[in-house]
């Protein structure tokens, strides 16, 4: 591995300054005071949103207040001294963003996740990442009774059988797959508007290791053997709860087989027709916020057309 790969991608949602503190999230007594410190900073949700200053990009933060009690609130961790909490508002209305002079953009992960600093990014991915598991693991696996958020909102509990249940996150790679031409493999998923492009991606099957996972996906999507494999760098993707960890790879073999079942449409791109494409309207690409564009913008080596930087620099 050369000097220049040893430098992985800057991602947006890896980045985080904020200690996660973990050894207090079973000090009830603890946490039952964090919540009542006017020095704790709030971070409200609603629905796949939260307040964001329009001007500053920095999340809309609150002290505490007395509702905050009843709405379990999670707790994400501590920086330089100041302790973070997000609870899920209701569904009834904006709530009031205290402490912004600007009226707040209500705004999600997937948008504003680039833009935000470390301390926030790491903030919103972790909150984020932390309403989808218990959106949807409100009921115990094992006996089906009602579970209770415990542990600061990191585990949730079954009072029946006892058993403690912890966000589950799901491994899966992506890679930018090139050619001896040096052109960058990309393709359309099936429910993707026209013109959608991306490289390819895959979730990570049990028993397999990250490298197998990437071989065996491009072999099923595309009908290409790849070698050179490249660790890039990986990211946290809670969309629901996966974690997409980055390779770059190479193949000889230029001619695709697309796997009709996954993908609608895939080919391999110079520079500039990528190029033409971006500025022309008939190609878009994924969010600045994802891997899929850091791992693009690396091989295209400068700023796509019609895009910014990956993450604040």
């Amino acid at each position: 591995m050369s000097a220049a790969d040893e430098t992985y991608l800057d991602l947006a949602l890896s980045r985080s300054r904020v200690d996660r503190w973990a050894q207090v999230r079973t000090d009830e007594a603890e946490l039952g005071q964090i919540i009542r410190r006017d020095s704790t900073r709030v971070l409200e949700l609603r629905a796949d949103t939260v307040p964001v200053d329009p001007t500053s990009m920095r999340l809309v933060l609150r002290p505490p207040r007395p509702e905050d009690l009843d709405r379990e609130p999670w707790f994400l961790g501590r920086d330089e001294g100041v302790d973070y909490v997000a609870v899920v508002a209701s569904a009834e209305g904006v709530p009031e963003a205290a402490g912004s002079a600007a009226q707040p953009r209500w705004a999600g992960l997937r948008e504003v996740g680039a833009d935000l600093d470390d301390r926030d990014a790491g903030l919103l991915t972790a909150a984020t990442a932390l309403r989808g598991w218990h959106d949807r693991h409100g009921y115990c696996p094992r006996c089906g009774a009602p579970t209770v958020v415990t542990q600061g909102g990191w585990v949730r509990s079954c009072p029946v059988d006892g058993s403690e249940h912890h966000p589950r996150t799901d491994p899966a790679v992506i890679m930018a797959v090139t050619d001896p031409q040096d052109r960058l493999l990309l393709a359309t998923g099936l429910p993707w508007p026209d013109g959608r492009v991306s490289v390819l991606a895959g979730f990570v099957e049990a028993g397999e290791s990250l490298e197998a996972a990437v071989a065996r996906e491009v072999l099923e999507e595309v009908g290409v053997v790849v070698t050179d494999l490249v660790y890039r760098g990986n990211q946290p993707w809670p969309f629901p709860a996966s974690l997409m960890v980055a390779y770059r790879a190479r193949t000889a073999d230029t001619e695709l087989r697309v796997q009709e079942s996954e993908l609608r449409s895939a080919a391999w791109y110079s520079r500039a027709e990528l190029a033409s494409g971006l500025r022309e309207g008939r190609l878009t690409l994924p969010s600045r916020v994802s891997i899929a564009h850091r791992l693009i913008q690396e091989w295209f080596g400068q700023s796509l057309p019609g895009h910014g930087p990956a993450v604040p620099r």
